[in-house]
């Protein structure tokens, strides 16, 4: 794989010359919140410092330029996974480029891919993943907000062949196979309504996913919000990830009950605390909102403690217990539930107050410590796990909460309190002892060093440097930062507003990512990027641990990933009529189909059988016919099958959608549905 080698002689070299150039540059374009234009390139410039002045860069922006470029041919070194948020998708982002290299459609029909168009693939796994839905009357859903994309890892890194998605709108998750990446099932997780924060253990056994708003059980569910402290439950969710199909299985999942706090961010311990998994919680008021009936908003109602609850959940005693068959384990909407009474009455759950209205929950490299950050306080806090453990083993508590969870002594777990900035959220690390806080209030990244071993004690806990970002950062990320072995060199801050950033091209602005430069002392910003959706979390993984397929082996169903029934092979292409209406066999290479003519009769089911017999590389073949709106991508060497019902009477023609060859705009053919 062609990487792009960072110590690049050539690289330097450029470099050298633009800071060379300094004195002739102009100044900076807009880095100090002005919306000037960049000034235009003649293309007569002769000279690297002629086209710096043309373009108005002063030396640190032309550095940071060719830092960040990659030239053609050559890959980026970092690929980043983000969440597209209510887009509904996964996009993939060469780092430093920033380059967008591919979206993948998970929640919500998308044309280019035939994601959902018709083609049976995504049409089924879009169904599965709204079944339960669809048992109490409610549409089929067509959207998601995607939140939390988790790498699967091989004993706590990367190992570059799955992805794991959240829905925070729904209560789904969704699996996506890095050998083609595309999603391959969509799950309703049982006796939920929302997500919001899911991570993966160790070995990607688990995907362990918590609710966010709780809820009396699944969808169609139904209890008085008068009676939400008595009959509204949390959950965190173990689904196991069978790793011979890929797939998350029910059967062998599991599921605790929480109290009805909102749950938002969790992660695994790490090292000797692996049985340990974290996650933090708000509105330990217990508030409901209904301020339009005299109550508090829920903006107040849930902010009205000092102290939220960090959840401190003894994961596999958890699971000894559901393997054991203990009678104490329930079955509830399809998977083995841990019923709250017996989660207290076992000790599987700890609380450990944290700074009201928390947000980020992360564990350091190690292990050692969690980092939490209260949106209303601008210190973060970090507790050692090592005295969480002793807390726990010498039953050191505060008290216990109105369900009976024991409540930790605060300062028996507390290791660091370091002041940050305004409005903490979510905190990430280097390979060099430091983490880095997102401030969305101050729009910045705060940089503070870490404690022992990572850290001497005389440097421990130190803020050591902030960097102002273009505005209001939710997210950010670091190469491999939630492994065992985080990276560093770059971060990249996930923003909410853009203001100034990109041209006004009306009111929905695009959200913005910037590329930070990390791996010296003092962070550095070096670009901007206008992103589609709202990017709430990512992962960043080396490009060369990916090994997509580069095409199918012939006849590949790409839903199950192994060979279809369903494939034709060239000279059987055929039309047969069945019981029930009409079987197309066909063939798609450049540049037909075989056959092109389908003729039916109106009424008739219709099932469309696609074989992309090409072995090129690239070689996408496009199906379109749009007076039944389906539309789907057929990649060399896979089969996608079309179900419709041909209901109108017509003629409708079809064709490649994929610019294929210098024929392709002859590769059509016809529906012909002949009248009752």
């Amino acid at each position: 794989m062609k990487l792009k080698d960072a110590s690049h002689h050539s690289l330097q070299h450029l470099a050298a010359t633009v800071l060379l150039a300094a004195p002739l540059l102009l100044g900076g374009c807009a880095e100090n919140g002005s919306s000037a234009t960049t000034p235009r390139v003649s293309g007569s410039a002769d000279s690297l410092e002629q086209v710096a002045i043309e373009r108005g860069l002063n030396p640190d922006e032309a550095k940071a330029a060719l830092e960040t470029y990659v030239a053609p041919g050559l890959y980026d070194e970092f690929t980043m996974v983000t969440s597209g948020g209510h887009s509904g998708s996964i996009y993939l982002i060469g780092i430093p480029s920033m380059r967008m290299i591919k979206e993948i459609p998970v929640y919500a029909p998308n044309a280019w891919q035939g994601w959902a168009q018709g083609a049976e693939e995504g049409e089924r796994v879009l169904d599965d993943g709204t079944f339960a839905q669809n048992l109490k009357g409610l549409p089929r859903l067509t959207w998601g907000d995607l939140h939390h994309p988790q790498l699967s890892m091989t004993d706590g890194d990367y190992d570059g062949e799955m992805c794991f998605v959240t829905d925070k709108a729904a209560g789904r998750v969704a699996v996506i196979d890095l050998r083609d990446f595309k999603t391959k099932q969509i799950v309703k997780i049982p006796n939920t309504v929302t997500d919001h924060s899911g991570f993966l253990t160790t070995n990607s056994q688990y995907f362990v996913v918590t609710t966010f708003q709780p809820s009396p059980g699944g969808p169609g569910e139904y209890a008085p919000i008068e009676e939400y402290a008595e009959k509204y439950r949390g959950a965190m969710t173990f689904l196991w990830v069978n790793w011979d199909t890929r797939r998350i299985d029910l059967e062998l999942s599991f599921q605790l009950e929480l109290p009805p706090y909102w749950q938002d961010l969790s992660i695994q311990g790490k090292g000797d605390y692996e049985d340990l998994a974290f996650c933090n919680s708000l509105n330990t008021e217990l508030s409901t909102g209904r301020s339009a009936e005299g109550l508090p908003a829920m903006e107040i109602g849930a902010s009205l403690n000092e102290m939220d609850y960090l959840h401190v959940v003894l994961w596999r005693e958890a699971e000894d217990l559901v393997q054991s068959g203990s009678p104490k384990v329930i079955e509830k909407g399809g998977i083995k539930v841990i019923p709250l009474e017996v989660v207290q009455e076992e000790e599987l759950l700890f609380f450990v107050p944290e700074s009201k209205s928390p947000h980020g929950c992360d564990i350091t490299p190690g292990g050692e410590y969690v980092i939490t950050a209260g949106k209303l306080d601008p210190h973060i806090t970090a507790y050692s796990v090592e005295k969480i453990r002793k807390a726990i083993d010498d039953k050191n508590f505060e008290k216990r909460d109105p369900y009976g969870i024991p409540v930790l002594d605060y300062d028996a777990c507390r290791e660091a309190y370091v002041e940050v900035g305004l409005g903490p959220l979510h905190t990430v690390f280097d390979d060099k002892g430091n983490a880095y806080t997102s401030l969305f209030l101050d729009s910045a990244v705060a940089k503070f060093t870490l404690g022992p071993p990572d850290v001497p004690e005389d440097r421990a806990w130190q803020l050591v440097d902030k960097i102002n970002i273009h505005y209001n950062i939710g997210h950010l990320q670091t190469p491999a930062s939630n492994t065992v072995r985080p990276r560093g060199r770059y971060l990249v801050a996930l923003n909410k507003w853009t203001v100034d950033r990109h041209p006004g091209t009306g009111p929905l602005h695009p959200q913005n990512l910037q590329l930070i430069d990390i791996a010296g002392p003092k962070m550095r910003l070096l670009s901007s990027t206008p992103i589609i959706g709202e990017p709430h979390n990512s992962q960043i993984i080396e490009t060369d641990r990916i090994a997509g397929w580069r095409v199918y082996p012939p006849g590949t169903d790409p839903a199950t990933m192994s060979a279809s029934p369903h494939a034709t092979q060239q000279g059987e292409e055929r039309i047969e009529r069945t019981a029930d209406g009409v079987h197309a066999h066909i063939v798609a290479i450049r540049s037909h189909f075989k056959p092109d003519t389908i003729r039916v009769r109106q009424g008739d089911r219709v099932i469309i059988d696609i074989t992309n017999a090409e072995s090129a590389e690239d070689a996408t073949h496009g199906f379109g016919l749009a007076g039944y709106n389906i539309t789907a991508s057929i990649d060399p060497g896979a089969t996608q099958r079309i179900e419709f019902t041909a209901s109108e009477a017509g003629v409708y023609p079809f064709y490649c959608t994929e610019f294929c060859s210098a024929l392709h705009m002859e590769m059509t053919g016809w529906l012909l549905v002949e009248p009752r």
